[in-house]
């Protein structure tokens, strides 16, 4: 496997504090790094606050363990009206070593939302035209 194009949208070393027992990274903390990631790809495209509202097929392909470097590759695929689907990709790389392994992938959809917290719409991506804009299904 191939590192995705571009840099991280972010870089993070996995800490004892994050992980079980036996050394390996919770889930749920590699989950909440690819969440970050994503609404950073979205509020960036929305201009404004964006909020998740599903994440799609995630699979764990491979542990994370303490002191590994996990990079988290966040790329928007899609928008409709007042959505925003995000791919996502988590990388490790052992903290000595030069070879990155992908250990988990997932699609995250938000919503732009004004200061009352209701829907409000977002441009299309730069290579769409407002009449291909599409919601997700939900």
């Amino acid at each position: 496997m191939t590192l995705p194009a571009g840099t991280p949208t972010i870089r993070v070393t996995a800490m004892p504090g994050d992980s079980n027992p036996y050394g390996d990274i919770f889930g749920g903390w590699l989950m909440g790094q690819m969440d970050l990631a994503a609404g950073s790809v979205a509020s960036r495209h929305a201009g404004g606050r964006a909020v998740t509202i599903a994440c799609d097929a995630m699979k764990f392909h491979a542990p994370v363990l303490v002191g590994d470097e996990v990079s988290v590759y966040a790329r928007l695929v899609a928008v409709g009206n007042t959505s925003m689907t995000i791919e996502v990709e988590a990388w490790r790389r052992a903290r000595h070593l030069e070879d990155s392994t992908k250990v988990t992938q997932a699609r995250f959809v938000f919503v732009a939302t004004d200061e009352n917290r209701a829907p409000r719409r977002v441009a299309p991506l730069p290579d769409q035209t407002p009449d291909q804009t599409h919601e997700p299904p939900r």
